[in-house]
């Protein structure tokens, strides 16, 4: 006694199961196709970018930045979670400035290397080395 909604009653499962596992399920799934037959594929690639499954988050990594900014009702907890992800921040902006610093260490010694062997070079040829003056 099978209904006309059985197929799609399987449909569904097997789409929360691949929603379950996120788009390496669907990209595997459908690189299956298109090697089983390869208009299964196609029929999975169309699904997918029409079905905005291939565009959208998926839950684990939406549930992830949800975390961050909802309150877990201990306000104590709370207060540590913002003083700690501030603390992360400030430190993320230090990083960041610290690596700018040094690259413009970095290409400030390559410039001056630069110019220390082109003066090196201009006088050893007798000439006269260019000035940025």
């Amino acid at each position: 006694m099978t209904t006309l909604a059985a197929p799609s009653n399987w449909f569904r499962r097997a789409e929360q199961w691949l929603d379950g596992y996120g788009k390496p399920a669907w990209i595997a799934t459908m690189v299956l196709g298109f090697i089983l037959f390869w208009p299964i594929g196609l029929a999975l690639l169309a699904y997918m970018i029409w079905g905005k499954h291939m565009f959208k988050s998926s839950y684990r990594t939406s549930r992830a930045i949800g975390f961050a900014g909802q309150s877990s009702g201990n306000s104590a907890f709370d207060a540590y979670k913002a003083d700690t992800l501030r603390r992360l921040e400030d430190e993320q902006a230090a990083f960041d400035a610290f690596l700018t610093r040094l690259r413009e260490a970095k290409d400030k010694a390559e410039f001056d290397q630069f110019m220390a062997d082109n003066r090196k070079r201009h006088e050893s040829e007798g000439q006269a080395a260019p000035s940025l003056d």
